[in-house]
């Protein structure tokens, strides 16, 4: 007798959704490029949290990182802004549309050169969305110039030295007030996921720098973006564990070694400490912590600094429940006798 075994069920999260319903266009960066590892571990995060694709607002600027939106949640919304003005649209569509995921994906041209002035006022305002820097230190899309994350010291496969300090892009956010901020490595896809996981149930602006080596440009020995570098002096200032609000919380862990941080929609995210004493919750410490590996020129990867309890922009604008987007014209546009009283008002 001959036996055949049954085809394996596809796995589907909550929603009953595979993760190939998160999936995208096929990538046309080049082989290799961090940005396509990136994109999994965006599209991991989503299955794995039950985000419905159609809720996802995908934008960015412009950049290699750019592309990256059209290569996940292809049910989402998309739109590509101008060079460094994407946080701008991601204010404009969260305002009009509260019940939408934004995640806004940028490049470190985009963000800390051309678009540096929308990025600070995205920071200060709170504004809620999951902001990710593709971060590999040149501009990719042109032949390879340093940006202005490139270490000072940092030789391009030219030879040309960076004489100019980097902007570290996660001092600038804690600085300015942003409720969390993580630096990861493309390499290093656990921590990533957790990391976006964590970023998908917080409120508020979620800051995400990743390095994210570039291949063609700037990925060889004496570049301080290249996969090589961050393999060697990467220091991981905890391991991220997460546990969704839709799961049961078990008390797992010794409260000496870890810290547990409750989020906006009831998740946890855990971190556990491998800097003894480090708090994630202190923002002193945060920004001591971060100067601290510039001297040492260590590439600290995790979650550095969350306020899980800051009030987010839409908050601070007293919204209502109803997205904007889908008010009726008659609540959205004043009566006559509104528009002559007010125009009585001016005179």
């Amino acid at each position: 007798m001959s036996s055949t075994a049954e085809p394996k069920a596809t796995p589907i999260n909550r929603l009953g959704l595979s993760v190939q319903a998160y999936g995208g266009l096929k990538s046309t960066l080049c082989t290799g490029c961090g940005h396509d590892v990136i994109t999994r571990q965006i599209t991991q995060a989503l299955y794995e949290m039950g985000v419905p694709p159609y809720r996802v607002a995908k934008l960015s600027g412009i950049g290699c990182s750019s592309k990256t939106t059209a290569y996940f949640a292809e049910r989402g919304h998309g739109f590509n802004a101008v060079h460094g003005r994407m946080p701008a649209v991601a204010t404009g569509a969260v305002i009009a549309n509260a019940q939408l995921m934004a995640i806004g994906v940028s490049g470190d041209g985009d963000t800390a050169s051309i678009g540096a002035g929308q990025f600070v006022h995205l920071l200060r305002r709170n504004v809620p969305m999951i902001y990710l820097v593709e971060n590999n230190g040149v501009y990719g899309l042109t032949k390879g110039q340093f940006s202005a994350t490139a270490d000072a010291g940092s030789r391009l496969k030219t030879g040309v030295v960076n004489e100019l300090p980097a902007i570290d892009l996660c001092a600038l956010a804690i600085e300015l007030g942003c409720g969390y901020v993580a630096r990861s490595f493309s390499g290093d896809m656990k921590q990533l996921v957790g990391l976006l996981k964590g970023a998908i149930a917080h409120r508020g602006t979620a800051l995400l720098d990743v390095i994210s080596p570039c291949v063609t440009f700037n990925n060889h020995e004496s570049s301080t973006k290249s996969y090589k570098w961050a393999k060697d002096h990467e220091e991981p200032i905890q391991e991220i564990g997460f546990v969704p609000y839709f799961e049961e919380i078990l008390v797992d862990y010794d409260p000496g070694t870890t810290q547990d941080v409750a989020l906006h929609d009831g998740s946890h995210i855990r971190l556990k400490k491998l800097r003894a004493d480090y708090d994630a919750t202190d923002k002193s410490q945060a920004m001591n912590l971060l100067m601290e590996a510039q001297r040492k020129q260590e590439f600290l990867t995790g979650l550095i600094y969350v306020e899980p309890a800051k009030p987010d922009f839409l908050t601070l604008l007293n919204l209502g429940d109803t997205p904007l987007a889908t008010l009726p014209q008659e609540k959205t546009r004043p009566a006559r006798e509104a528009l002559a009283e007010m125009m009585e008002a001016l005179k």
